[in-house]
């Protein structure tokens, strides 16, 4: 009991240090902040004019290991010089600056220490708590008549496909207060990745039921599926972060009707947090389990997903969960063992169960302007001439979107899409398929078609990924009859961030993660009901209150297929 009361104290003053930090903080960057009585600003250009002289817009930028690997293949490009700085410069008149780059979670600290200084570029990038934080201090520019006036009718229309939601997210007081970067609630969803040459070779069968998965898991850790004398191999692979996109747990959870990270409805029609259902329980049950018997590595607590990668690199791993981008990563194994083969599987629940596939809302990334900034307008035109290039009537795909199997489009500083371009991509591949007529694809479906026909007849080794992805039994192959089978869950809520949210949701995270990540390693299946309580005398309760009350007076979203046209 005495653990118990100090772990609410714990977080109890995490709670109240948290708030006060950001009273205080935001106090001091508006009053040090405010910027002074601005000038008249320049017209914009037309929307297909150039601005003369060229203007300089400057950003700050997240870079990777993935990123200067593409550069080092790409003679005469870099992060500040390349095919998109240059076309934006050349067509639009806009000179992309950074006033600094840096890599991941020193990106992020770096970015946090900027925003709080109130020393940001023209134009940031934030997340919803950090665009209410600069427009509660005044530090922004109201971007809802730059919108009106200056986006595309692509632009809108790709920015709005999946509704307004993204948009209400961004509106404060009235006002649209940034620019949402598209997202895609179907790039989420998660498939299961199996090392396919393992289950020939043990002789089992793709999973039906998540009680398959638990036996595939042990086999592959006690039966040497690598061949070499040593038990050495892991059932399934995580990371430290339990949510992330590749090597998470939602896949998992999903199979026990646990759906941790969106909000869906009760028996009564009201919104509750998945995370804190008894549903969550059993899956984490099921994990401490696993990594008891030694079915997880060890070390996973310790590891991102590029350190855990290198247990799958080095054919330790057999199972993980992720979404459909999942081979391209995977891809590398095959460098270091030609035999190595993946496929994708669909989700499987408990006997039974029906699987149901979570979706998050996908939009957490905002383009906001500096206030006082002239040329407000210049994230809307970089997003037109982007979609335009990448989606327009006369595209470009191959050069500014996948060159050669290279994601050349990480090289621009914005990067909306269209948020079922790869689901269309799919389609119309495999309708070409059934005909044997590939004459009208064309853009995006067209350059697929190719690298996966490449594979086929010629070995190119850059189109296994593209198969596993697009082919006949690739990802999207399953996301299409998740589809078809209404099996798609999306998330309830997409109304933005509360008033309890802006202090108290990232603590509420983090309590979550830990909690989670405890019982998993061992701690007593007791800790998840005191985590539910704190999470509700934390600020749970009013959280779940806002968006009940937001969900009253919102028409619920028309959750319809997002391919109905098809």
């Amino acid at each position: 009991m005495s653990n118990q009361r100090k772990y609410r104290k714990k977080w109890t003053l995490i709670l109240l240090l948290a708030v006060l930090m950001s009273v205080s903080l935001m106090q001091g960057i508006s009053e040090q902040m405010q910027p002074g009585p601005v000038g008249q600003q320049v017209q914009p250009p037309e929307e297909n004019e150039r601005y003369v002289p060229p203007v300089k817009v400057t950003f700050v930028r997240e870079t990777g290991e993935d990123i200067q690997r593409m550069i080092d293949q790409l003679p005469g490009e870099s992060l500040t010089d390349n095919r998109w700085t240059r076309l934006y410069e050349e067509e639009l008149g806009i000179q992309i600056h950074y006033d600094w780059i840096s890599m991941g979670d020193v990106y992020n600290q770096k970015l946090g220490v900027s925003l709080a200084s109130g020393r940001f570029p023209d134009v940031v990038k934030v997340n919803p708590y950090q665009l209410r934080q600069l427009s509660n201090a005044g530090l922004i520019e109201d971007l809802t008549e730059v919108y009106q006036t200056q986006a595309s009718p692509l632009t809108k229309k790709i920015l709005e496909a999946e509704g307004r939601g993204a948009f209400d997210a961004a509106t404060i007081d009235g006002k649209l207060m940034a620019i949402p970067e598209s997202s895609s609630s179907i790039e989420t969803a998660q498939y299961l990745w199996i090392r396919s040459d393992w289950l020939e070779k043990l002789d089992l069968q793709p999973p039906k039921t998540m009680e398959d998965i638990l036996q595939i898991s042990k086999a592959f850790t006690e039966r040497d599926p690598n061949g070499n004398g040593k038990q050495d191999t892991y059932g399934l692979a995580m990371t430290s972060y339990l949510w992330d996109p590749v090597m998470g747990v939602s896949g998992f959870m999903a199979g026990y009707g646990a759906y941790p990270n969106i909000w869906v409805k009760d028996k009564d029609g009201n919104l509750v947090y998945g995370g804190i259902q008894p549903e969550v329980r059993k899956a984490l049950k099921m994990l401490q389990t696993l990594y008891r018997e030694g079915q997880l590595d060890p070390e996973f607590a310790y590891k991102n997903g590029s350190k855990e990668y290198r247990l799958i690199q080095d054919g330790k791993i057999g199972m993980l969960y992720g979404e459909q981008w999942t081979p391209f990563m995977l891809q590398t194994t095959r460098d270091t063992d030609p035999d190595a083969e993946w496929q994708a599987y669909p989700l499987v629940a408990e006997s039974g169960r029906n699987i149901r596939v979570p979706l998050r809302s996908n939009t957490g990334q905002y383009f906001a302007v500096k206030k006082g900034f002239a040329y407000p307008e210049v994230i809307v035109k970089l997003m037109n001439l982007h979609l335009d290039k990448n989606w327009g009537e006369q595209a470009e795909y191959e050069t500014y979107y996948n060159d050669d199997s290279q994601a050349v489009w990480m090289l621009s500083p914005v990067t909306p899409f269209p948020g079922t371009k790869n689901m269309d991509a799919y389609r119309d591949i495999r309708d070409a398929r059934k005909t044997g007529d590939f004459s009208g694809l064309e853009n995006e479906a067209l350059a697929i078609h190719k690298r996966i026909v490449a594979y086929e007849s010629e070995g190119v080794k850059s189109g296994w990924g593209w198969k596993q992805t697009y082919g006949s039994s690739g990802a999207f192959s399953i996301a299409d009859a998740y589809d078809r089978n209404g099996q798609l869950l999306y998330d309830e809520f997409t109304g933005g961030i509360t008033e309890t949210m802006v202090d108290r949701q990232i603590i509420l995270r983090d309590l979550q993660l830990e909690a989670y990540m405890n019982i998993i390693l061992g701690s007593p299946i007791e800790e998840f009901d005191q985590f539910v309580d704190d999470w509700d005398k934390l600020g749970g309760e009013e959280i779940t209150a806002e968006v009940n009350a937001w969900f009253r007076t919102n028409v619920a979203r028309d959750h319809s297929s997002f391919a109905s046209s098809y």
